[in-house]
């Protein structure tokens, strides 16, 4: 398995097809550096390619998910840019710019799902990159506040509604766990840290057991169902199903019921 600078890949139980892909820069309150734009991806792409993985849960060593963009991510940025044609710097800047989001979208293009478990400081980046996650997670104690865009601006409404969105955008400012969870951010919210890394894994090591093609399917369709209308939506899930529901992870689900025992999927 690779070595990362600003990551960390682990399982707590070499058994289990559950993952734990961690921001490792704790002493800069995982501020995102350039190593994770472009090691982010990689990893992601690694573990979405590992048949031994069922599940990701995304979250952070030391005592913060994440600080957001590193300054001095952004600086190296800057100084990259000697011309002194406006456009032509402009059209750096951007590409610079979708090489960024790149690295947070790649979250969406991992077809395992990714579970974000959130604690401590979770600020700009870090927002971006947990709205792009599946499924999320935090402890009472996280405080959270949107103050940079990498894709919240245009995932956060589809999560929280609209007038949440904006809101919470142009006044930047700070909220916990328990709101979080009253605006629909996160899908619960636990007392402590460590309650909150036990339930999340326990609730990683139940999809983790369900079927392979059922669980990237699913994911796979609600993303797409987002930009369809309803009918649009009924005729790619029927696509979809017509490739994959007639699979050998069927037959299995339909045997381990009537044997009234636990079903065994084949690796995806």
């Amino acid at each position: 398995m690779a070595i990362y600078k600003s990551l960390e890949i682990f399982q707590k139980n070499p058994k289990s097809p559950v993952f734990y892909l961690h921001l490792n820069r704790p002493s800069h309150r995982n501020a995102l550096s350039r190593d994770f734009f472009t090691e982010f991806p990689e990893a992601l792409s690694s573990l979405d390619q590992n048949p031994n993985v069922n599940v990701i849960v995304l979250s952070g060593t030391g005592d913060h998910f994440c600080a957001g963009i590193d300054l001095k991510t952004l600086t190296s940025i800057s100084e990259k840019f000697v011309s002194v044609d406006r456009g032509r710097v402009g059209e750096q800047f951007r590409r610079e710019i979708k090489w960024l989001q790149d690295a947070i979208t790649a979250i969406e293009r991992c077809r395992k799902p990714v579970i974000a478990s959130i604690h401590g400081a979770c600020i700009g980046g870090g927002i971006d990159i947990v709205t792009a996650c599946d499924i999320r997670y935090c402890s009472k104690e996280v405080d959270l506040a949107i103050t940079a865009d990498l894709g919240t601006l245009q995932r956060l409404p589809g999560i929280v509604g609209y007038g949440n969105a904006i809101e919470l955008a142009l006044t930047g400012r700070r909220f916990s766990g328990p709101e979080a969870k009253q605006l629909g951010l996160v899908s619960r919210v636990f007392d402590s840290r460590d309650e909150l890394e036990n339930g999340v894994r326990l609730i990683a090591e139940g999809i983790g057991l369900k079927s392979p093609l059922a669980v990237t399917g699913t994911k796979a369709v609600l993303q797409r169902s987002r930009e369809l209308n309803v009918e649009q939506g009924l005729d790619y899930v029927a696509t979809w199903n017509s490739a994959m529901l007639l699979s050998d992870d069927l037959t299995e689900a339909v045997s381990a019921s009537a044997q009234k025992r636990k079903p065994i999927f084949a690796k995806l």
